[in-house]
């Protein structure tokens, strides 16, 4: 089993920047995508930004330029670096990961673009 926890998510001007962590708990030998989804009021969740264990990344359009993920294997740790946020940013983003191939989702960290 693993269980993931996010943090860093908040209230910011559009424009201002934002970091999200999440860690993987539980007995986890590799982890093989970590990755970050967001979900905004009335519509679907959505992909923002994946990375593999071999560091292939991958950005929902939206977010390029803008986002930057990363990730510390020893510390099962995915970060998201979010810069230049504008007010469609705002949503509940949360953690993902894929392990064994089994797909889990932490509970979500709430994030709002508001001047």
């Amino acid at each position: 089993q693993v269980h993931l926890v996010e943090s860093g998510g908040g209230l910011v001007q559009p424009g201002g920047s934002l970091r999200l962590s999440c860690v993987a708990q539980g007995s986890i030998f590799s982890i093989n995508t970590m990755g970050w989804y967001r979900q905004a009021p009335g519509k679907q969740r959505e992909l923002v930004a994946v990375v593999n264990s071999g560091g292939k990344l991958n950005y929902a359009d939206s977010v390029k330029g803008r986002f930057t993920i990363s990730r510390d294997n020893a510390k099962n740790m995915v970060y998201l670096q979010m810069n230049s946020l504008k007010p469609e940013d705002t949503a509940v983003y949360y953690c993902n990961a894929v392990y064994v191939l089994k797909v889990y989702w932490g509970q979500g960290t709430q994030v709002t673009v508001s001047s």
